[in-house]
């Protein structure tokens, strides 16, 4: 089972998630106003901390393709997860993307916010390396963050017939990683809100003993 977390923001972070047995480390590196932003100089550091003991992902909410071409050029992650609601991967985009930055896989969000999700991500699924199916927050831009569960009789009927591998995320944590994959049966486990530590300003950090704890749930489950 793999085990992805969000949102990373400092290379220490990063090797603490990693031997917390971490398989894949999510960043946000942007300037739009996302939780836990950082610059790319900040992920370019993480990136080079983490070297091949992680994958490297790297989240954008960017409408513009060229925004989103220019990010995966200068940080060349290991994945690039679209999660904007405006814009979403295309067959020609996934080409590119390869191109330019070799071995890079294209991770599209679907928006888990009725049962027509169904039919979007397995259209998505038949040119996309991977999925992740997450919820939806009307006060954050893009897919994801939401910190809420959605339907997980939707997300299975997804994983049952997808292509593409599935990541299902969405409200997960501690509690109820291991219910949520006994029964969806993903690929692989994506968490950020219950496992981050907050500050009274609403900044946060991640909680090292929640991270240890998902990931020992997910991967006993």
């Amino acid at each position: 089972m793999i085990t992805q977390i969000y949102t990373i923001q400092t290379p220490e972070e990063a090797l603490a998630m990693i031997a917390a047995g971490v398989d894949h480390i999510g960043t946000t590196p942007t300037s739009c106003g996302l939780p836990g932003e950082i610059s790319f100089d900040t992920c370019k550091a993480i990136f080079e901390a983490v070297g091949d003991k992680a994958v490297k992902s790297a989240l954008t909410v960017a409408d513009d393709e060229q925004e989103i071409i220019d990010m995966i050029t200068t940080l060349r992650p290991d994945i690039v997860h679209i999660c904007g609601s405006r814009y979403y991967a295309t067959p020609e985009f996934v080409k590119k993307a390869k191109e330019l930055v070799p071995g890079i896989r294209v991770m599209q969000a679907i928006p888990m916010s009725g049962h027509e999700a169904v039919d979007v991500a397995l259209k998505y699924g038949e040119f996309c390396d991977i999925l992740i199916l997450d919820s939806v927050s009307p006060d954050i831009d893009g897919i994801g963050a939401a910190g809420i569960t959605h339907d997980w009789n939707d997300s299975k009927a997804i994983c049952e017939k997808s292509k593409a591998p599935v990541i299902l995320a969405g409200g997960l944590g501690p509690d109820n990683v291991a219910e949520a994959i006994r029964f969806v049966k993903p690929w692989g486990v994506d968490s950020l809100t219950k496992t981050n530590k907050f500050a009274a300003d609403g900044t946060f950090v991640k909680d090292l003993d929640k991270v240890a704890a998902f990931v020992k749930a997910a991967k006993n489950a």
